[in-house]
């Protein structure tokens, strides 16, 4: 059981505290609720950018990573579809270097021409590094658009377009700046060696006096559900063929996530799941294959991605992944697999929750959610998953009518 605090100040941020003394660590966690769903789909990947722009320079702190570095301090940052996650872990005596730090940059950033070249620069070569230079890397960039029409989710979070970036100028960085980074659509977890009435008296001093902002309201065109199946193939120099299938599922909210999460895991649950034992291991059709939920808050998807054998016919390798898909509906023995992924997740759970980060992490994206108590209730809920919600949901969702397929035929010729 995490036990934690919660308090609210004047100015709409929400602050968690779980008091953890077997460590001398304090982990800060910073949750923004901002990411590339809110973006204008003309001027794509701003989420991204700032996770960059915000290492570059505050209003008051040129730089950012000497302070922290010089107090014994290491930091990161992420960001996806639905937020920008800011975080930090510094000795307990040193914690007011962090709150110093993170409420600087969330008052204002250094809004210089000088920040801003140097950060599109960063992430333009990380677009051509990652997803048009790197074998298979501009999938997802091909996928995203298949599987949605209408919703932000259809493009990644680097974005959809690069030139989007390099066509970003200063007004339009602040005025993102200025509509999503912002006390009252932020999220601070505490975690570590750290008492509540410290952690109140320091975020009262530091980011009390940051006033409430003119926060851009969330209205999202919800997507439709989809009635077709929608097939695309490319052709590319790579080392092997490639297949990608994604079926649309409920939000991260919905009832059946758990469920939805425990199929995946029957699937592709390390070289025990049904896809790596069927096709990897006895017919030999994929050298690997993978499943995955998206966790998005809004409606996400289900992936299946794999890379074909030599010579594999990409049709019959689609059949065969369709055809363990399918073994999961007649509930035939899959007790005993079940029961195996549920302990794992619980025994990964529980370990992972032993890191004072991740419990920042994971009570700020429960706060999100609007139950941050759901970090002591996710095992549970697992647990609660039945043979027939698996074969419900595997009939309910995994129909051809719902899937979206990517066909990644390799060109390249043996030498």
């Amino acid at each position: 059981m995490i036990n934690f605090n919660r308090f609210s100040l004047e100015n709409g941020l929400r602050v968690l505290v779980h008091e953890d003394r077997s460590t001398p660590l304090v982990a800060l966690n910073i949750l923004y609720d901002v990411g590339s769903r809110d973006e204008n789909p003309d001027m794509t990947g701003m989420a991204h950018l700032f996770e960059h722009l915000m290492f570059g320079g505050s209003k008051n702190i040129p730089e950012y990573d000497k302070p922290l570095q010089l107090a014994g301090g290491e930091n990161n940052a992420f960001t996806n579809n639905d937020i920008t996650n800011y975080y930090l872990t510094i000795p307990s005596q040193n914690i007011e270097t962090g709150f110093w730090l993170e409420s600087d940059r969330m008052l204002e950033l250094d809004f210089s021409q000088k920040n801003l070249d140097t950060q599109k620069n960063v992430v333009i070569e990380e677009f051509n590094q990652r997803y048009l230079n790197q074998p298979y890397g501009d999938a997802i960039l091909k996928l995203r658009p298949l599987a949605y029409k209408v919703h932000p989710y259809r493009w990644p979070t680097i974005g959809m377009d690069i030139t989007h970036i390099e066509n970003t100028d200063l007004e339009q960085i602040k005025k993102f700046f200025f509509s999503h980074y912002a006390p009252d659509n932020a999220i601070l977890a505490l975690t570590g060696n750290i008492t509540y009435d410290l952690a109140y008296k320091l975020t009262r001093k530091w980011f009390g006096p940051i006033e409430k902002r003119d926060v851009q309201s969330r209205n999202l065109t919800a997507e439709p559900s989809q009635t077709e199946e929608r097939i695309l193939s490319i052709e590319k120099d790579v080392p092997s063929t490639a297949l990608y299938k994604v079926w649309h599922i409920g939000s991260r909210k919905s009832f059946d996530f758990y469920t939805l999460d425990l199929i995946t895991d029957l699937l592709a649950g390390g070289e025990s799941g049904r896809l790596h034992t069927k096709l990897v291991r006895e017919k030999k059709l994929f050298s690997e294959i993978n499943a995955y939920l998206t966790s998005d808050i809004d409606p996400g998807l289900i992936i299946v991605q794999g890379k074909l054998m030599k010579d594999i016919d990409i049709q019959n390798a689609e059949e065969a992944v369709n055809e363990v898909i399918a073994s999961l509906q007649n509930g035939n023995g899959i007790a005993e697999e079940m029961e195996k992924v549920k302990n794992k997740f619980e025994s990964t759970t529980v370990f992972s929750n032993t890191s004072i980060l991740n419990k920042a992490m994971n009570l700020s994206f429960c706060e999100l959610l609007g139950n941050p108590d759901l970090i002591n209730q996710e095992v549970e809920a697992y647990r609660k998953v039945s043979k027939e919600m698996v074969v419900e949901a595997t009939g309910r969702y995994f129909l051809p009518s719902n899937c979206s397929t990517l066909y990644y035929k390799s060109t390249r010729k043996d030498k």
